[in-house]
């Protein structure tokens, strides 16, 4: 019997990272490919328990998942709660706007209604901007396009969110500008639950296999040409 393995993940639209599953089962995007080029490894199969973002980690310290693999920059809160892998991806953070707003800066963000997904490195960097107001979000399985409809209705003013998803919006979405860019750096790892040694060295060992043999940059480079693969050395 092939062994399964349950990956907590939010079910969005948040391409190039994951797309809205059309089954409720099936994903793609360079998380759940990379997930799977692991996986395949370990000889495992992936079942994907998609819940809202602020249950993804007590799941799997409850035990009803066995890793959260979804956009888990390896914050310290994070870090107490669940035992973290090596990373996969480093992202940076930007700041989305309404077309023609002339924010090109935190500076510029005073008096600003500002959106961030709770409790997420997102919201940490948002708690820089000087005289903004915070607008939280996280109760939805769809919190990326919450936050878009938000700033596209006027609710807010603008969100912040990983470079990688924000950059095609911008490009894509007449309706927005990207403000900024801050170069923050966050390294996004698999968590598992407190104790988990097992299962966590056993992606490590894979994630350092896929690595070293080029197959995670080449599914990096697939759905994301424009960013330097930040991993290992360069092929």
């Amino acid at each position: 019997m092939t062994r399964k393995v349950r990956l907590a993940c939010i079910d969005s639209a948040a391409l190039p990272l994951f797309d809205k599953s059309p089954d409720g089962v099936t994903r793609d995007g360079y998380e759940p490919e990379a997930a799977k080029l692991v996986f395949e490894r370990l000889g495992a199969e992936i079942e994907w328990i998609m819940l809202p973002w602020e249950d993804m980690i007590p799941a799997v310290r409850r035990g009803d998942a066995d890793a959260v693999w979804c956009g888990q920059g390896m914050t310290e809160e994070r870090s107490a709660l669940v035992d973290f892998t090596q990373p996969y991806a480093v992202f940076n953070e930007s700041v989305i706007v309404r077309a023609g707003d002339p924010a090109k800066s935190a500076d510029d963000l005073a008096g600003y209604k500002i959106g961030a997904i709770a409790n997420s490195t997102n919201m940490k960097l948002a708690e820089t901007f000087a005289g903004a107001e915070l607008v939280s979000f996280g109760a939805s399985d769809d919190v990326f396009g919450d936050m878009i409809e938000a700033t596209r209705s006027g609710a807010i003013d603008g969100f912040v969110d990983d470079d990688v998803v924000m950059v095609p919006l911008a490009e894509e979405d007449p309706d927005f500008d990207l403000a900024f860019t801050a170069m923050t750096g966050n390294r996004w790892g698999i968590g598992v639950a407190p104790g988990n040694d097992e299962l966590r060295t056993q992606i490590d060992d894979a994630l350092a296999a896929v690595i070293a043999d080029g197959s995670l940059e080449a599914v990096w480079k697939k759905w994301m040409p424009l960013l330097d693969f930040p991993l290992g050395e360069s092929r």
